[in-house]
């Protein structure tokens, strides 16, 4: 499709040709936001160069929000975290400043493992979703899932004659992140199957982990003592481990909110 071109367009008419440029062209955000953009670059005198670079910039910025989106989205979080809801001060076992700087992540850039190890409601599976979902925004691709859910699907896979399918799609994403490791038994078969996964991954890409054990008390979960400590040994080296402690936040939270009505009567 060829547009009209022609000198003295009225308003009107350019407002429609540029609508159908954009069309044509896939440029949702600057047919969206022409008109504001254009009724700014008049009120401040930008030069033409200013004004198109304007235009070209939020097209870029949108594009980039969409892709962000679409990385969070596919990384499968079972709900929405920020390392800004985070609440350091009720956390002190969590330093801030580490945490910060893995919100970089160069860590990830480096294929390095980062390993979240406390008793629940301590904010592990809190700075995991949100660290991947700092991941994503930054151009990597990441999944999350549960342990379990991992080891099973690798069951059902390998029942299926699909298992190295199935590893090379994990392998294949730059950070994994894997919640609730060491919640329930594995057996023998599951938990090699979880070492393949993290075999593939070593030192190409990373994995974050979150568990209620310390890596002590990982023989509960991997029953066989060389595979226990082949795993720990793939998950911790080079990597970053952050003990978040004993002192449940949740618990702590809820009864705070339960007694504040008490001390109000």
């Amino acid at each position: 499709m060829t547009l009209p071109r022609q000198r003295g367009l009225t308003e009107q008419a350019a407002d429609a040709a540029i609508d159908t440029a954009c069309r044509l062209l896939r440029l949702p955000s600057i047919r969206n936001e022409f008109n504001e953009i254009a009724d700014r670059a008049i009120k401040d005198q930008m030069t033409y160069r200013g004004f198109l670079a304007e235009l070209l910039m939020t097209e870029c910025d949108d594009r980039a929000r969409r892709r962000s989106e679409r990385r969070i989205k596919a990384a499968g979080f079972p709900r929405e975290k920020s390392l800004r809801a985070f609440d350091f001060d009720a956390n002190p076992n969590v330093d801030a400043a580490t945490v910060h700087t893995l919100a970089s992540c160069e860590w990830i850039k480096k294929s390095q493992p980062l390993c979240l190890i406390g008793d629940s409601g301590t904010g592990k599976s809190h700075m995991l979703i949100a660290l991947g979902t700092e991941a994503a925004m930054k151009g990597y691709r990441v999944r999350y899932t549960l342990a379990t859910k991992l080891v099973n699907e690798l069951v059902e896979a390998a029942d299926e004659k699909q298992l190295n399918k199935t590893i090379a799609r994990y392998g294949r994403v730059d950070l994994l992140c894997i919640d609730e490791l060491g919640y329930m038994e594995l057996d023998r078969h599951g938990a090699e199957l979880l070492f393949q996964v993290l075999t593939e991954r070593e030192e190409k890409n990373s994995v974050a982990i979150a568990s209620n054990e310390s890596f002590g008390g990982w023989t509960k979960t991997f029953t066989d003592p060389r595979l226990c400590a082949a795993i720990v040994d793939r998950l911790t080296f080079n990597g970053t481990i952050i003990e978040t402690g004993t002192d449940s936040y949740r618990l702590a939270s809820t009864r705070a909110r339960t007694e504040e009505p008490a001390k109000a009567s």
